[in-house]
Parts: C-alpha cells; sequence; structure tokens
C-alpha cells in the first residue's frame, strides 16, 4: 500500500512538472492533445469520406487494410465516419502543414488547410489506433516547430537501389519528416544518369574494390561495387516521394569531391594523376579545375540536367572537404587567381561557388551546400593563409551547418543566411551509438543557445545524415537510422515545450515493434544506459 502512495505521489509530482499536459502514444509529439472518456470504433461499416482528398483517401484506405484488414469504402460527402475536410480557415492557427484532428462518437474529423497537412494528420491517427481497431477520444492540434526536417542518404559510397529508398521515404512519412537530402555524387561513385555525359556512369559509377576496416585500414573488401539511378527510375522516385509530401533535394557535389566524375572525363581534374575511381575513403587530394571553362560548361550542363529532373528549387552542391593542394600547385590555377585578383584558395572557393549561385539563380533555383563555403576556419589541417577570404559568398545561399564553432551559425544568420543545422556530433548517423545515443539524438536544438531571437527565423530546420563509408548492406545502414530517426522526427516537428524524452521513450517502443515486424533492423542497443558500465 505505502509503495502505491508512493507510486501516485510521482505521478502527480510528474503531472505537476509537465503543467499537467497530455500527451498523445504519437512520434512527434503534437502540439495540443485534450483526451476525453470514450472511444471510436473503425469497423468495417465506417466509411472515409474523402472530401477533395482522393489521394489521401485511398492511402489510408490502403493503410487500414494493410494494418487492420479492415475495408473501408470511400465516400464523396457524409457527416459520419473518418471525414478528410480541407478548411483554408485553419491556415492562421496551423500554418501550411498543421491539422486538427477531432476524435468523437461517431466520427473522426481530420482537418487541414491543404492536402498535406490532411497527410500529416492521418500519420498521427494511424498512430492513435490500438490493435483492435480503436481509437481513443481525444482533440488534437498540431503543427510543426521547423519547416526543414531533413534525412540525408548518402549512396555515393554504397549504392542501396530505389527500393531501399522509398522504403526510406516510408518511415519519412510517418514520422512526418518532409526533406529527403540524396547525396548522389562523391569521389567513390556517381549515380545519376546524366544523358550528356554518360561515362559519369558507364565509368564513375563503379569501383573495383572498397576499404573496409576504418580510415586508415589498408584492407579491401576484394569486391567490386557500383550502380546508378537512370532519369525514369529517379522520376519514378521524386513521384513517390511528393505523394508522401517529402521534397527530393539532389546534392551534386563541387569543386572537392568529385573524384568519380574525374575518373570519368579525366580533363575535368587539377592534378592529372586519376585513373580510375578511388577506392579508399576519406578526403581525397583532386577537385574540378575551377580555372579551366570546360569545367563550368560541364557542370552547367549537368545542372540543368538535374534542375530538369528534380521540381525542387533547391540545389545542394556540397562544397565542403576542398583539399587546396592540387590548386596550389597547379600553375595554370594559379593564373587565373591573379587575374580575377584571388589572394586564397578559399577566395577561388567561393569565387567559384558564386559562379554556381548565378547559374541557378538564373533558373529559378537556390543553391545550398555545407558551410566550408562560407570560408572561416572548419578543419584542424587547413592553413591559416589558406582560408583568409575577401569575397563574400552570394546572399541567397542557404548555408548547411555541419562542422565549425557554432559562433559560425550566428555570424551567417547577423550576414542574412538561412541555415540548416547538421551540427556532426549530434546528427550523424554514421557515428555510434556510444558517441551519439538517442538521448543525445533528442536533445539537439537546431537554433544554438544564445542566438538572439530575431534571427530564429533564419534557421530553417535540421537534418540527420546517413553517411556511407562504412555501412555496405542494408542491415547496415538500417541499425545506424533505426531508431534514432524518430529523435530527429521530434526535434524537427515538436514544440520545445511539448517534448519530453521519458514520453518519447515510451511512444517508440510500438513503432520499433512495427519496424521490427516490417524486417528492418533497428539497432537493440541505442539508449546511454546500454553503455555505462
Amino acid at each position: 500500500m505505502k509503495r502505491l502512495k508512493i507510486f501516485w505521489f510521482l505521478t502527480l509530482v510528474l503531472t505537476v512538472l509537465n503543467g499537467f499536459a497530455q500527451y498523445a502514444k504519437v512520434i512527434p509529439q503534437p502540439l495540443e492533445v485534450e483526451f476525453n472518456e470514450g472511444i471510436f470504433k473503425i469497423a468495417s461499416n465506417v466509411k472515409i469520406v474523402r472530401g477533395e482528398n482522393t489521394f489521401n483517401a485511398e492511402y489510408l484506405q490502403n493503410l487500414l487494410k494493410e494494418d487492420y484488414d479492415l475495408n473501408l469504402k470511400i465516400s464523396r460527402k457524409g457527416n459520419k465516419g473518418i471525414i478528410l475536410e480541407v478548411d483554408n480557415s485553419l491556415t492562421e492557427q496551423v500554418g501550411e502543414e498543421g491539422y486538427t484532428l477531432n476524435v468523437q462518437g461517431n466520427k473522426i474529423e481530420l482537418k487541414a488547410p491543404n492536402s498535406k497537412g490532411i497527410f500529416y494528420a492521418i500519420q498521427t491517427l494511424r498512430q492513435l489506433i490500438n490493435s483492435e481497431g480503436e481509437v481513443a477520444k481525444v482533440r488534437i492540434t498540431d503543427k510543426p516547430r521547423f519547416k526543414w526536417r531533413a534525412f540525408m542518404l548518402d549512396e555515393a559510397r554504397y549504392f542501396k537501389g530505389k527500393n531501399q529508398v522509398k522504403k526510406l521515404l516510408d518511415q519519412m512519412a510517418i514520422l512526418k519528416m518532409n526533406v529527403f537530402h540524396w547525396h548522389l555524387t562523391d569521389d567513390q561513385g556517381w549515380r545519376i544518369e546524366i544523358k550528356k555525359y554518360p561515362k559519369l556512369t558507364q565509368v564513375g559509377g563503379f569501383r573495383s574494390n572498397s576499404q573496409i576496416g576504418g580510415w586508415d585500414s589498408e584492407k579491401r573488401s576484394n569486391v567490386s561495387h557500383g550502380g546508378f539511378y537512370t532519369q525514369d527510375e529517379i522520376k519514378e522516385i521524386i513521384s513517390y516521394a511528393s505523394e508522401r509530401n517529402i521534397t527530393i533535394i539532389p546534392e551534386i557535389e563541387m569543386p572537392g569531391h568529385a573524384s568519380a566524375a574525374i575518373a570519368a572525363y579525366p580533363w575535368l581534374g587539377t592534378l592529372g594523376k586519376l585513373k580510375e575511381v578511388p577506392v579508399v575513403f576519406g578526403k581525397l587530394p583532386d577537385s574540378y579545375n575551377v580555372a579551366d571553362p570546360r569545367v563550368y560548361k560541364f557542370l552547367e550542363d549537368i545542372l540543368l540536367e538535374v534542375m530538369h529532373l528534380f521540381p525542387a528549387k533547391t540545389i545542394h552542391i556540397g562544397g565542403d572537404e576542398v583539399k587546396f593542394e592540387a590548386w596550389k600547385e597547379n600553375k595554370f590555377v594559379q593564373k587565373f587567381m591573379e587575374d580575377n585578383e584571388l589572394n586564397s584558395p578559399t577566395d577561388l572557393q567561393i569565387f567559384f561557388t558564386n559562379k554556381i549561385s548565378n547559374l541557378l539563380e538564373n533558373y529559378n533555383h537556390r543553391m545550398m551546400g555545407w558551410n566550408e563555403i562560407l570560408g572561416g576556419n572548419v578543419h584542424e589541417w587547413q592553413k591559416k593563409e589558406d582560408i583568409v577570404s575577401k569575397e563574400q559568398l552570394a546572399p541567397n545561399t542557404i548555408v548547411h551547418f555541419w562542422k565549425g564553432n557554432l559562433d559560425m551559425v550566428t555570424d551567417a544568420v547577423k550576414r542574412g543566411y538561412d541555415i540548416v543545422n547538421s551540427y556532426h556530433v549530434y546528427t550523424y548517423l554514421d557515428y555510434n551509438y556510444s558517441y551519439i545515443p538517442i538521448e543525445k539524438s533528442y536533445e539537439f536544438d537546431p537554433i544554438p543557445i544564445g542566438l538572439d531571437k530575431k534571427y530564429h527565423e533564419k534557421v530553417l530546420g535540421l537534418g540527420c545524415q546517413m553517411w556511407g563509408e562504412w555501412i555496405p548492406t542494408v542491415k547496415d545502414m538500417d541499425r545506424m537510422i533505426f531508431p534514432r530517426i524518430a529523435a530527429y522526427a521530434e526535434v524537427g516537428w515538436t514544440s520545445k515545450k511539448r517534448k519530453n524524452f521519458k514520453v518519447f521513450i515510451d511512444n517508440l517502443n510500438p513503432i520499433l515493434q512495427k519496424w521490427k515486424e516490417e524486417g528492418i533492423n533497428c539497432a537493440d542497443k541505442y539508449r546511454e544506459v546500454d553503455f555505462k558500465k
């Protein structure tokens, strides 16, 4: 009896600490939740009232069939059942991606300003339904904290294929993540068909071997690796993502991480030594020869095909980890720098990057790149004289912060740049769970401590990154992604005042079970407590 009293006392304390908040068993946690007594039973005689939401209605119909073996009919009109209703008047209350969900005695109302919000309401509803097809009476009002909620997959290192990409898009949809950042080119592979330059995939899409065992390892897999997406396959994946309200942002690396392209067309390079696609990972020495007009024409041709292919108005150009020695040792590049009054390799990179930005802007696109494109001291191996610059990055650029002092974020937003925060010590999914346990993933805040509130809107959101050097198999990949992706989803969507790690962990259990039933290889040890001796 004494233990029972202590339990209820602790429960009361927790309730008080949470401001009497009610939580739904949903990831990401909604903004406002109010439970009432009673349930709504989804039975076979319940209809889905679609309004104008044909796709959403059919999507919900298929979900209920797959998960609960329920064959619900879709009706154009009605005031009972599961009602999907677009209500433009809700825009002021819930924004462009929010919704309301109201479970009553004879109906479930899903309302939003547009079909996107209805889709997200469906994701919440599917998590609220229990194994008996019952939903507790609840009223939810919800909207995201950030508009950029991204997951990045690096396929340049290991090609995974469209079925795996679709699987990841499905899980992103459940978690209300809305940007799939697709890293398609790097030193070890070129994964996107470019019709004007077929050798990019014929040569650049394949390598003879792969480094295994870590960054400095001499071990090799002794197995060739390759693969790429045709443009038709990319269109198929774009359509699949769009149906799930996910925008695909392609990343085409430049001026560094370009060895696969240089192996295909050696005249693109600066050193003139590359003969094949590299089999080792890390920061490789060669980069595009940005002093050669043919290189600009090559990149323009590629970006025109990419822009034509992808509906997104943002193109990620990488820009990270450029090894400047190749440029410093090339007389042609040095003459180009002198002629254009560029005092350092960083000046040259920014000069090049701005030309790419101007090209994209001419076609109503926006450039995005890792934060090295700003200049500044990001890496310990950089020489001070190489990073002193007078050039200013194009103002419309989205800066993707991943490394360096967090003051760089403050400096960038004060200079007017939009930021996506992917600070690597919190968001890199290739880092093991002992370094980034799920608690650390969950505590990440894209808005740095101390950032003046007037600049908060310049932080568009966050990305979590699945770099592929050491994940040759899907099983390896899944273990690193799941379940941490759920934590990043809640970071991106849920209001800071509504975050509660204990509630999140409790809510994670049903999703974990579902992932395992679907054959997704989730990590067994993902908590900080798992790694304490």
